[in-house]
């Protein structure tokens, strides 16, 4: 559906700050579904209000000092007396301080890598899509045949789907989801699973990133979980807003039926890193 009112900037501040108002927060993260250069790029001044957070921790909510004030130093006699300096000099200490603080503190933040921004697309995703009913997937698991071979042939890798029943989970259909980041990427594809209580869970699956790294990340963003694993072959994050020993018991079952051997033994080692 069309957006009546076009998504702004000031929108995607807001959105990042959590400051937006539940409906037009919906139609925003619809928005970056479509947009994952603009998706990537939220994400990114998320990790910096996580990044002045961590550095400042509530003084970043304190009031300013009333000597702080730039209309007091304005005013102050020595300003008058120097119309320019002071406000100047104030302006400069404070800029080189912040700067430096933020340089330091945020080096990891502003710049996000490849793989923080494929995880942000797979979290973007799973907000958007586990709230449809009629519209959760593209194609549902009764066509379990034409999804695993759409899906693999678009990703370029063999998808198939998990079984998570042992978990009390069963498959609802797929869907495939443009590529991730600023740059041009391969497709995704996003799997989704739901249990008899209607929560759903969602497996977003891509070819190898560049490096080909195995690698693995646990973190929570917009009170969703989400389970990144890598190898030579996929990456894969499963994302939901379950307990986390039963999110954990479920990222483990995907990783172990999606990660390759070739002796086709379960993947290795899982556990937090």
């Amino acid at each position: 559906m069309t957006n009546l009112t076009p998504i702004s900037e000031t929108d995607l501040h807001a959105f990042a700050d959590g400051r937006l108002a539940p409906e037009r927060r919906s139609e925003v993260e619809a928005w970056l579904a479509a947009h994952p250069d603009k998706a990537a790029e939220v994400a990114a001044w998320q990790r910096q209000n996580e990044a002045l957070a961590a550095l400042f921790g509530p003084v970043a909510d304190e009031t300013v000092p009333s000597r702080l004030d730039p209309h007091l130093i304005a005013r102050s006699p020595a300003a008058t007396r120097s119309p320019g300096r002071w406000q100047f000099a104030a302006a400069a200490v404070l800029m080189l301080a912040l700067g430096g603080a933020l340089g330091w503190a945020g080096r990891d933040y502003f710049k996000p890598t490849e793989r923080q921004e494929l995880i942000a697309s797979a979290i973007t995703a799973h907000a958007l899509y586990v709230k449809e009913n009629r519209h959760a997937v593209e194609v549902a698991a009764a066509d379990k045949d034409h999804l695993v071979s759409w899906l693999s042939n678009r990703v370029e890798r063999p998808i198939t789907p998990p079984d998570l029943t042992p978990d009390g989970f069963s498959l609802v259909g797929g869907r495939l989801l443009p590529g991730y980041g600023a740059e041009p990427t391969g497709p995704a594809a996003q799997l989704m699973y739901e249990n008899t209580a209607q929560e759903r869970v969602t497996v977003y699956i891509t070819a190898a990133l560049p490096d080909r790294r195995t690698d693995k990340e646990f973190t929570t963003r917009s009170d969703l979980d989400a389970f990144y694993w890598a190898n030579d072959k996929i990456t894969c994050t499963v994302v939901g807003d379950l307990p986390e020993a039963q999110m954990q018991a479920v990222a483990k079952k995907v990783y172990q039926q999606l990660t390759w051997r070739p002796d086709g033994a379960p993947g290795g080692a899982w556990g937090r890193t």
